[in-house]
């Protein structure tokens, strides 16, 4: 797998080579998270793709253990190239009343414009059962 590239301050930036890290670190905190990856050649994602994969699913991450804590969490990333990369987050409905986050919604909007500027799409709302997704496409040639 290739490293990731740097940002402006010389650390190295997350890919989709590190989502396993990061639902490893989210089940040691005691989230429930299911990973689907079938990505044929996860090394073969360019590395700008890689880092929005990878943002999208940290983001969802986040808004899942605060919105819905204690719910299980499936992350699913398919796609090849030619086809692109669909990367999708969804929680179930929380458990019992959660309290309002202050600026929720900020982050949704900025992995918006990152799936854009990526040139792609992000979509995002409730699910009919209550829980919450995330769904983006990324363009892959």
């Amino acid at each position: 797998m290739r490293a990731g590239e740097s940002d402006d301050s010389g650390r190295p930036q997350p890919t989709l080579a590190a989502l396993e890290g990061l639902v490893a670190e989210c089940r040691e905190a005691g989230m429930k998270v299911t990973l689907d990856q079938r990505v044929p050649d996860r090394a073969a994602v360019p590395a700008s793709v890689g880092r929005t994969a990878y943002r999208i699913v940290q983001e969802g991450l986040t808004n899942a253990r605060k919105h819905a804590p204690g719910t299980e969490v499936t992350v699913t990333v398919t796609g090849a190239p030619g086809q692109g990369l669909t990367v999708a987050v969804r929680n179930g409905a929380p458990q019992g009343e959660v309290p309002p986050v202050p600026g929720s919604g900020q982050g949704l909007i900025g992995l918006r414009e990152r799936a854009t500027l990526a040139g792609g799409r992000l979509e995002h709302g409730p699910a009919a059962d209550g829980g919450f997704g995330i769904r983006a496409w990324l363009p892959w040639g």
